[in-house]
């Protein structure tokens, strides 16, 4: 803390020097101003021009020129314009240098005492004492894991509102295997930030693995809030699929793993998920790079490869975006699914469960164009230098009853 008051009185002091500048300076510029006005001629300047007018006019009224009126009213004229440029040159006297130095010092009081309030309503001293008490457990010889915890639960009783304190605490205290206080903190942390998608995901986590990895009510209730909000949450995917694994229903399991890994952004998560996929492929006695569910409503079955000499141009993390529209693009997408290019060859189903929204959905439709995109950069809108492949028409029917409609990946997109 004391680096931060040093820091901010090295900010603040330039501030107070600048108020105190004009101090510095005002007696030689008072002086400067003087000089001017003792030495202004200005008004002596116009009294001459008048008069030169003036006898030029009473001259051409001596010589006929102008008549007794037009004198009169010419001479007002310019006794009024002398009046105008003469009045404008009076100046009040000059204050001295030192009046209104007292006001210096409040407004510099006021300044150092307005930018320490709005510090500490606007700053963030609180997270810094985070900040420091991490960096004083890593330089102490015997820091440790449960030496940061024991000091981030003293600063609870002090920074009981502050949401980094608890999303610190929550993965320290599921890390360390006290699921309780991860779930105490969790709690906290989602009272204070709303009923966020991601925060209940790891909720229903949490309380998924303390009930054995048992689906219970509980959970499967957190689980449907957070796909409600985001059907593509990978961490409520990973615990549907991890339920669907322990029932023996690996073609299930590795439809939800593969849901969540192509939404997923840890990359050792990733790999895990894979690694899950793969052993319930083995489970499942498939050959294929990839199973899918099989479902009884109408829709499309996709079977997507990459042409092998467009390999080199993408790399295995990049996103694949499987989208069916109906054949005149005059609607939104009818169903989207997303994998990795690691993951091709694959099959994937498009049905109403990868609708977009409920007004535009794949069994509403008879025939539908397939487009399959690679997106190095995981754009949803079509970037130039995407991969891409297409079937203009394909039937829209039961999925058990057909093959898989091939697409390839072929081309560059311009």
């Amino acid at each position: 803390m004391t680096q931060l008051w040093i820091a901010l009185a090295c900010v603040l002091l330039p501030a107070l020097w600048l108020l105190v500048l004009p101090l510095r300076t005002a007696r030689r510029w008072r002086d400067k101003q003087l000089a001017f006005e003792q030495h202004d001629t200005a008004v002596e300047q116009n009294v001459a021009i008048f008069q030169r007018r003036l006898a030029a006019l009473e001259n051409a009224h001596a010589d006929g020129k102008v008549d007794a009126t037009q004198l009169a009213e010419e001479r007002l004229e310019l006794e009024r314009s002398l009046l105008d440029d003469t009045a404008t040159r009076q100046r009040r006297p000059l204050k001295p240098y030192a009046s209104g130095r007292w006001v210096v010092p409040l407004v510099m009081l006021a300044l150092g005492a307005g930018s320490l309030a709005w510090y500490q309503q606007q700053g963030a001293a609180d997270d810094l004492v985070l900040w420091a008490i991490g960096q004083e457990v890593r330089e102490h010889p015997e820091g440790s894991r449960e030496m940061y915890i024991e000091r981030l639960e003293a600063q609870a009783s002090q920074q009981p509102s502050n949401p980094n304190l608890w999303s610190t605490l929550f993965p320290l205290y599921r890390q360390t295997g006290q699921a309780d206080n991860a779930v105490a903190a969790l709690e906290r942390l989602i009272a204070l930030e709303g009923r966020q998608p991601s925060l209940l995901a790891q909720l229903a986590q949490l309380r998924f693995f303390m009930a054995g990895r048992e689906l219970t009510d509980e959970v499967q209730g957190l689980v449907d809030e957070v796909l409600a909000e985001d059907p593509r949450q990978p961490t409520a995917l990973g615990i549907l699929g991890i339920h669907a694994f322990d029932a023996g229903d690996y073609a299930q399991a590795i439809d939800r793993w593969r849901r969540a890994v192509a939404n997923v952004e840890n990359p050792d998560i990733a790999a895990s998920l894979r690694e899950g996929i793969q052993v319930a492929q083995s489970r499942l006695g498939e050959e294929e790079g990839r199973q899918v569910t099989q479902a009884d409503g109408p829709g499309v079955q996709v079977r997507v490869s990459l042409d092998p000499d467009l390999a080199s141009q993408v790399d295995g993390d990049d996103k694949v975006f499987i989208v069916a529209r109906d054949v005149d693009g005059e609607q939104p997408p009818l169903a989207v699914v997303q994998g990795l290019v690691s993951e091709l060859p694959m099959t994937v189903v498009l049905d109403d469960r990868a609708a977009m929204t409920a007004d535009a959905q794949i069994s509403q439709a008879r025939e539908v164009r397939l487009m399959v995109r690679v997106s190095p950069t995981g754009q949803a809108s079509p970037q130039a230098g995407d991969l891409w492949g297409s079937v203009d028409r394909v039937d829209v029917g039961p999925i058990n009853a057909r093959e898989a409609t091939r697409v390839t990946i072929d081309r560059v997109f311009e």
